[in-house]
């Protein structure tokens, strides 16, 4: 009997916590293309009597956050928050940054308890904010739907955890992988949906990579023009013997532009400088070419969470080979294109236990085009 008890209390509580998790990570959402380079956070004031008396986001860098926007919400409301419980998509933060610390917001404003989805992987909070609202006499409650906590902030927590960021490379293919014809003509193999779309995914990035190659054939701008947005991804280009012309477009629809180089052409530097681009000295592989993991650890240092890869077969395929593609982005039109230029150059799989191999997490109609996300199968995985 008393376990039975036991058990119809906690269960409400339970699900009352999975429910309200729920519309806190709604708000989180919400700051998809804002808040960068800082995590999508949101939060939900819930009163004693299990009503919202205030909701909020993480704003854009240097903004308040989704505790702070949500505490001005109740505020604006007339809403007492004393004695209400916060649910948040993400431990509050500890430290002084660009704004104050959030825990301690929470503390002030005499909330009785913090449900928190996801533990803040930044070293510099990483349990200390939950400390310190324990230690404030606030009833604290952790891994509520934290999974999906982590996936929306899968790129802040790929750079806090393994100091690189997510990268998430995009194709647009034929039913038989081929991304263009071989005379290199490719606009559009996809609809327009599908090229609408990419923008969405061009939009939650912190920065779009591409080679020095598609900046020469193509001169692409390589900004968000389909969806709104209120900021616009920088962008990185590796160009190792800094061929970009200082007239490329990119550098003048982009807010940044980093040209990753081994040359020590000063007089293509300066030009290039004198057209915004920072120029990026970076160390050779043993094959003769920019070093991608330090690249990508230099983006990191640059506060990048998720790196949209736009780039052509040479580009594209060493990401691929050297297994620092996280996951792909594949648009797919329904036609057949017979000989032409493949999405992947110059790997050869002896066997099938040697493939590259991953494993589908969606799949998506967009108009007569599918839409394919892929993440890669840890090394010591084969499929049986």
């Amino acid at each position: 009997m008393q376990l039975t008890t036991v058990l119809m209390t906690f269960m409400p509580n339970k699900n009352q916590s999975i429910h309200w998790m729920r519309q806190a990570l709604e708000q989180a959402q919400q700051a998809i293309y804002l808040s960068d380079p800082n995590p999508r956070v949101g939060c939900v004031l819930v009163d004693a009597q299990n009503h919202c008396i205030g909701r909020g986001y993480t704003q854009a860098v240097g903004s308040p956050h989704a505790e702070i926007m949500a505490l001005r919400d109740a505020h604006a409301k007339g809403h007492a928050v004393q004695g209400s419980t916060a649910y948040v998509t993400l431990e509050p933060c500890s430290h002084h940054g660009r704004t104050p610390p959030c825990a301690d917001a929470l503390i002030a404003a005499g909330v009785a308890r913090v449900v928190i989805a996801a533990t803040d992987p930044n070293p510099l909070v990483a349990g200390q904010g939950i400390e310190r609202l324990r230690a404030a006499g606030i009833q604290v409650e952790t891994d509520v739907l934290a999974h999906d906590s982590e996936e929306l902030n899968i790129g802040f927590f790929s750079r806090m955890q393994r100091q690189r960021p997510w990268v998430r490379l995009k194709m647009a293919c034929s039913l038989d992988g081929k991304t263009a014809l071989p005379s290199g003509e490719s606009q559009w193999i996809t609809g327009s949906m599908a090229r609408a779309d990419g923008h969405h995914w061009r939009a939650r990035a912190s920065a779009i990579l591409t080679g020095v190659g598609t900046i020469l054939a193509d001169n692409p701008q390589l900004n968000v023009r389909s969806c709104e947005t209120p900021r616009q991804p920088w962008h990185a280009i590796v160009d190792t013997h800094l061929q970009t012309p200082s007239n490329a477009m990119l550098l003048e629809t982009s807010p940044q532009v980093v040209i990753y180089t081994a040359s020590t052409d000063t007089a293509r530097q300066q030009a290039l400088q004198q057209a915004g681009a920072a120029i990026c000295a970076a160390p050779l592989s043993a094959d003769g070419h920019i070093d991608l993991p330090w690249v990508l650890h230099d983006l990191a240092q640059r506060e990048c969470n998720e790196l949209h890869v736009e780039a052509g077969s040479t580009l594209s395929s060493a990401l691929l080979k050297a297994g620092l593609a996280d996951e792909l982005l594949v648009y797919m039109a329904p036609r057949l294109m017979g000989e032409g230029k493949n999405f992947i150059t110059g790997f050869q799989a002896d066997t099938l236990a040697h493939t590259m191999n991953f494993t589908f997490t969606q799949v998506e109609v967009l108009g007569e085009d599918i839409r394919l996300m892929a993440r890669r199968y840890p090394a010591n995985v084969r499929r049986s």
